[in-house]
């Protein structure tokens, strides 16, 4: 089910708990919403729809990617960049990394892990932030 964008400050820099297997609705639910906005997101946190769980979904190279208690494993080649948020107006500046290893669970609750670049791994890093309740 495609859900509202959540845009209030207050509730979006609270962190968010893990995710267990009762959150897949919401995992469905985030892709769905990321799906129908497409057109101007390339990810979303659950907190974003007005859920505490620390579950992303991302573009990944023009495929949907959901993670479910995505955690950094490793990080490589810090760089300044600015970017924007559908839960936020404007755009800020902030520094990411240009690589990031990072350990999650799919939507049938296996464990991966994978090395992301470049893009990817900036969405992915915006969104880890939204779990964490950092806002940019």
């Amino acid at each position: 089910m495609v859900r509202e964008i959540v845009k209030d400050p207050v509730f979006l820099m609270q962190k968010s708990d893990a995710a267990t297997k009762e959150d897949l609705a919401v995992a469905q639910d985030l892709l769905d919403t990321l799906l129908a906005n497409r057109d101007r997101c390339v990810g979303l946190a659950a907190n974003m729809i007005g859920v505490l769980r620390r579950v992303i979904v991302i573009d990944d190279n023009g495929s949907p990617l959901v993670m479910l208690n995505p955690e950094f494993l490793q990080t490589k080649g810090v760089y300044d960049t600015e970017e924007g948020c559908l839960s936020l107006s404007g755009v800020r500046k902030t520094k990411r990394y240009e690589s990031v290893k990072v350990r999650y669970q799919n939507m049938e609750f296996q464990t991966r892990i994978r090395t992301f670049r470049g893009w990817t791994a900036q969405i992915i890093q915006h969104e880890v932030d939204h779990c964490n309740g950092v806002l940019i």
